[in-house]
């Protein structure tokens, strides 16, 4: 997450009430819906989600508490209320949270529920896009992965960086209005260590362990000959 004044919008930072009330997976489903569709009752998100409209209406009640959510104003009646979600990001990870065990974990659950829901919009897409889309679209869309070797600064740099202009870029263009034409759209954006490579003494790269390890296990099993010798 970048610094608050590097985005155009309002960073929420999730407190332990206002987690425990999130941590449950229809509640961050129930979010995830709302950002990717808009404006939804707690009938059509029933529908999405395949699950009662009383069980959608429930919860709608316990994340608007916290302010998750909130009814649209003049829109629906007393028996069909709308609801959206208040725009800007909601931080998960801080200190506070972490320092407890009970809210890491509630924080976790969050996390995965919203990746799990990530990976699948990709996962489909990357299966029935084609089938589904004109070229224009599939054209325009972008899958890309980039590898490098960088300090926890520099990442730090990068990220923040990137996020503002991307998010800054975004806003622009939802200034501009929804056109004609307009189609919901995800974007993805993960930077991240990779897990089980050690931390550079300097310039030289070094292999994953696992794949040291193999190396290793090859070398003491291969017997020697005049034309190869294992160092």
């Amino acid at each position: 997450m970048p610094a608050e004044d590097n985005v155009p919008f309002p960073v929420r930072r999730v407190d332990t009430a206002s987690l425990k009330a999130l941590a449950h997976p229809l509640r961050v489903q129930i979010l995830e819906m709302l950002s990717r569709y808009g404006a939804q009752t707690a009938c059509s998100l029933g529908e999405l989600l395949n699950e009662s409209s009383g069980s959608t209406s429930y919860h709608l009640r316990q994340l608007a508490k916290h302010d998750f959510v909130r009814e649209v104003e003049g829109k629906g009646t007393a028996r069909e209320r709308w609801w959206e979600r208040p725009r800007g990001a909601i931080q998960i990870a801080s200190p506070e949270l972490a320092a407890s065990p009970a809210t890491e974990e509630a924080s976790r659950l969050v996390t995965r529920e919203f990746e799990h829901s990530r990976q699948a919009v990709l996962a489909d897409f990357m299966a029935h896009g084609s089938e589904s889309l004109d070229a224009e679209w599939l054209h325009a869309a972008l899958i890309s992965t980039a590898n490098a070797r960088l300090t926890a600064d520099q990442l730090a740099r990068y990220t923040s960086a990137l996020e503002a202009f991307g998010h800054r870029l975004l806003e622009d263009i939802r200034n501009e209005g929804e056109q004609e034409g307009a189609r919901p759209v995800q974007i993805h954006l993960n930077a991240f260590p990779i897990l089980g490579v050690p931390a550079s003494a300097g310039s030289r790269a070094r292999m994953p362990r696992n794949v040291e390890r193999q190396n290793i296990q090859r070398q003491n099993t291969q017997p020697e000959s005049p034309e190869r010798k294992v160092p």
